[in-house]
């Protein structure tokens, strides 16, 4: 005869079963990470009720944790938090890719209140589980007030699966993201190209229309490119076009994007932007362009300058192509006249 608590097993593992098969068809159905780990914590919360939860992503460039999704009281206040990998239990968690369970924190030195307690003041146990992929670490997911005495085998058992399952999200992710930017990014100067450029600008168009907002068109070139490499050689000259790239990038603001046209020819499309503006921003640019000094490899520095031309809607052209025309042309008259200034229709 079955027990009342077999009954309960199996009622348990059928729920188990039923959630595995909600979180592997979410896989197999969308590209949406977060939809994704939202399910899957979602599940983790019905099976665990902690007072408190959280899935954190390891930014590997910064070497910090962010808070990808958090339930609690302090929850909104933490977008913007990062935690160093390596600091507090967390950053263990991330660091060493093992699972923490602490039963009271108090008595565990890896936790620090002000890193740890962040979302939570009252903390008496928690659990912490690596995201792990092929033995990488992508993020670590930590409950909170869900266990007292000893965490249960099973419920570890469960917890562990579901991050699996998270991890391979994450990747499945990472994997589209990049496929992503290789489809819109040139791969010597890691801007965006002009494919991508064209669906920018109809977009920014159809905006401004919208809304009667102005944006501008800067077009530059660099000048006697060629001679560097004729000198220095085509590698040289690739690595000074990537150099380029990034001191443009850091010197737009977030809204701003730029993008190689091509060879050396670069554009930058600056939202609500007048004009007048942008013609500031382009002699900005000139001006940082002749105060730096590039260095290519062992004893080859260069100085290089370019050659801008802008262009600006509604007051210069209402069309993409118009657009375009006016500030290369704009650009070629500088070339053509002193190059190393700035032009405009």
């Amino acid at each position: 005869m079955i027990t009342q608590d077999q009954i309960k097993e199996l009622e348990k593992k059928v729920e188990e079963l039923s959630i595995f098969h909600q979180v592997g068809k979410a896989l197999t159905s969308t590209l949406d990470l977060q939809e994704v780990l939202t399910l899957i914590m979602g599940k983790i919360s019905e099976l665990l009720k902690p007072s408190t939860w959280s899935l954190l992503l390891i930014d590997e460039k910064k070497q910090e944790l962010h808070f990808q999704i958090a339930i609690g009281k302090n929850s909104t206040q933490i977008k913007d938090v990062r935690i160093r990998i390596g600091k507090g239990l967390v950053g263990w968690v991330a660091q060493t890719g093992e699972v923490a369970i602490i039963n009271d924190v108090s008595e565990d030195p890896r936790f620090l209140p002000e890193i740890d307690g962040i979302i939570h003041p009252h903390i008496k146990s928690i659990v912490c589980v690596p995201l792990k992929s092929k033995e990488r670490t992508l993020g670590v997911i930590e409950l909170i007030n869900c266990f007292e005495g000893t965490f249960p085998n099973e419920d570890l058992s469960m917890l562990t699966s579901l991050a699996d399952y998270a991890a391979i999200a994450i990747e499945n992710a990472m994997y589209v993201k990049r496929i992503q930017e290789l489809t819109i990014t040139d791969d010597c100067t890691n801007l965006y190209n002009s494919r991508y450029f064209n669906y920018m600008i109809d977009a920014e168009l159809s905006r401004s229309k919208r809304y009667s907002y102005n944006f501008a068109l800067i077009f530059f070139d660099l000048d006697r490119f060629k001679l560097v490499n004729d000198t220095h050689g085509h590698l040289c000259g690739s690595r000074l076009l990537r150099e380029i790239g990034d001191l443009i990038k850091q010197h737009l603001r977030d809204i701003d994007t730029a993008y190689r046209y091509g060879g050396d020819e670069f554009i930058l499309l600056l939202p609500q932007t007048s004009k007048e503006n942008a013609l500031l921003v382009a002699k900005r640019l000139c001006s940082l362009l002749n105060q730096t000094s590039i260095n290519l490899e062992d004893h080859v520095t260069v100085k290089i300058t370019a050659s801008f031309g802008v262009a600006a809607f509604p007051v210069d052209a209402a069309t993409k192509v118009e657009l375009v025309r006016l500030a290369d042309q704009a650009m070629y008259r500088v070339k053509n006249r002193t190059r190393n200034d700035v032009g405009a229709t």
